[in-house]
């Protein structure tokens, strides 16, 4: 039977150590052990070995989904997420309201890149949503709706932050043209297997460097 799932090997020589994802950013990082973490949570990997390497982050979130055997699957990087407003969305959620939303709308989303909107004196945040789309859905705001509402179902924090549109607004779609983030790619000299579209940005850095390439059109 296939499983996402991936087994922590204790006896390797390597040590682990752990940092909620929340806590990357800031400059007094709390390490915890093994045997203070707890299923369901994001953890940021720390690891140690017996040859020498020392507290080195890997960069990967996971999340343990059994302690007894320790058991656990890959969320994402520590990088890629945004919690802006206090959301906290990782890659996990968008992977998983894109699945939901192109199911439901009949769609196929080739590459996509999320940032956040910051809030002004007129109104909320909201979070902006670049897509290349490789089978478009018949109603962008059938899909931009269920898509809300997937990442409202599988994030509380999302769901928070969304109600009444106290600090977030409905998602800001842009639907992006055909080879968008393939020709961003090639600018940066990233093309190849081992180099992919950062799915998540706490800031509007790539955002804005997609957007200055081409005219798109924003839902």
């Amino acid at each position: 039977m296939k499983s996402e799932q991936l087994l922590l090997m204790l006896d390797y020589g390597i040590y682990y150590e752990f940092l909620l994802q929340e806590d990357t950013e800031k400059k007094s990082e709390k390490i915890i052990s093994l045997n203070e973490v707890e299923a369901g949570k994001n953890y940021a990997l720390v690891i140690s070995t017996n040859a020498g390497l020392w507290r080195y982050q890997l960069g990967d979130t996971i999340k343990f989904t059994s302690l007894y055997p320790y058991r656990f699957k890959i969320t994402g990087r520590t990088k890629h997420f945004i919690n802006v407003f206090g959301e906290e969305v990782i890659i996990e959620n968008t992977e998983d309201a894109i699945k939901i939303a192109c199911g439901k709308s009949d769609a196929i989303v080739k590459e996509y890149t999320v940032a956040p909107i910051y809030m002004n004196d007129n109104e909320s945040g909201a979070h902006q949503w670049l897509i290349e789309f490789e089978k478009e859905p018949t109603d962008l705001k059938y899909f931009s709706e269920i898509l809300d509402n997937a990442l409202k179902s599988l994030n509380s924090d999302y769901e928070a932050k969304r109600f009444n549109n106290y600090a977030l607004r409905p998602p800001v779609i842009r639907k992006m043209q055909e080879g968008t983030f393939y020709n961003w790619l090639k600018t940066k000299r990233k093309l190849g297997g081992q180099n992919k579209v950062p799915r998540l940005s706490n800031d509007r850095k790539y955002a804005e460097e997609i957007l200055g390439m081409t005219d798109n059109r924003e839902v």
